[in-house]
């Protein structure tokens, strides 16, 4: 839309035209998110230790495609176990997370081919490997693994993401090694990890004729309602005020019978007196 917007503005001085267009919004579905053993069996399945050691890097520090074909060999810091993304998606430098077992495999690829320049080179050494290639690379391990969900490369760094997120990883640390301008683009994730979907709680005990049930958690606390839906804390405290409630009646009306008695009492007294 902004290119549309600046042909019609600048290029060819039409500005009258830009008050016809409107903005198509596009619907946003939920990514695709493999389980750890699903990325164990894909990883397993990859064509190749070229392969194998490109689409680890991907899913282990959580890079596009475009990121994990322009790695160098001078971007991978072993003594910081960091991995140098130059001028990722938006232009932008950063480091992401270097696990032993991906340095241990870079190692094994590096002795193996011994790159020179580029970490993954194509067909012609002197270029990186292209995107089509990974990509091609990412579904027949998949058709290998034999997961029946959709997956593509960028599969793996929506299930990095995810993965840390459902480890209790704060979510601007996730953002900052996704490389994400924005919270709310992270913030896609929270839809789709376990810890936030899965339904936390044992199923509802309900006893006979229709008594209040009481559910209660995995680790053991009440969460539940004990009449009517209510939360059990809540309850207690209906009850307590009606205790006090009840407590303070029968004061009143205590205190009133024995009012009635000493008027009773000095009505006699003076019907005494005055017969007398």
């Amino acid at each position: 839309m902004a290119a549309l917007r600046f042909f019609f503005r600048v290029t060819l001085r039409r500005s009258g035209i830009i008050e016809y267009t409107t903005f198509l919004h596009e619907p946003r579905k939920l990514p695709v998110v493999l389980s750890p053993e699903e990325v164990a069996r894909l990883l397993d399945a990859a064509p190749g230790l070229k392969y194998k050691a490109a689409l680890s890097v991907a899913y282990g520090a959580g890079l596009r495609a475009a990121e994990v074909i322009s790695l160098k060999i001078g971007d991978i810091d072993s003594k910081r176990m960091v991995i140098r993304v130059e001028q990722g998606k938006g232009r932008k430098d950063r480091y992401v997370m270097l696990s032993p077992h991906q340095l241990e495999l870079l190692r094994a690829w590096w002795k193996t081919a011994r790159p020179q320049g580029w970490l993954f080179p194509g067909r012609d050494r002197v270029q990186p490997m292209t995107t089509r290639q990974l990509n091609r690379a990412c579904h027949a391990a998949a058709d290998r693994a034999e997961i029946n969900k959709r997956v593509s490369l960028h599969t793996l760094r929506h299930s990095f993401a995810t993965h840390l997120l459902e480890q209790n990883i704060d979510i601007r640390v996730i953002q900052v090694l996704l490389g994400h301008a924005k919270l709310d683009t992270t913030a896609l994730y929270t839809r789709v990890a376990t810890k936030t979907v899965v339904y936390p709680f044992k199923a509802p005990v309900i006893a006979p004729g229709g008594k209040p049930a009481v559910i209660v958690a995995h680790d053991g606390r009440s969460f539940g309602s004990r009449r009517h839906g209510q939360p059990a804390a809540r309850h207690r405290r209906c009850r307590l005020r009606t205790r006090a409630s009840a407590t303070r009646s029968a004061g009143h009306s205590r205190r009133a019978s024995a009012n009635t008695a000493r008027s009773r009492a000095t009505l006699r007294r003076s019907d005494r007196s005055g017969i007398a």
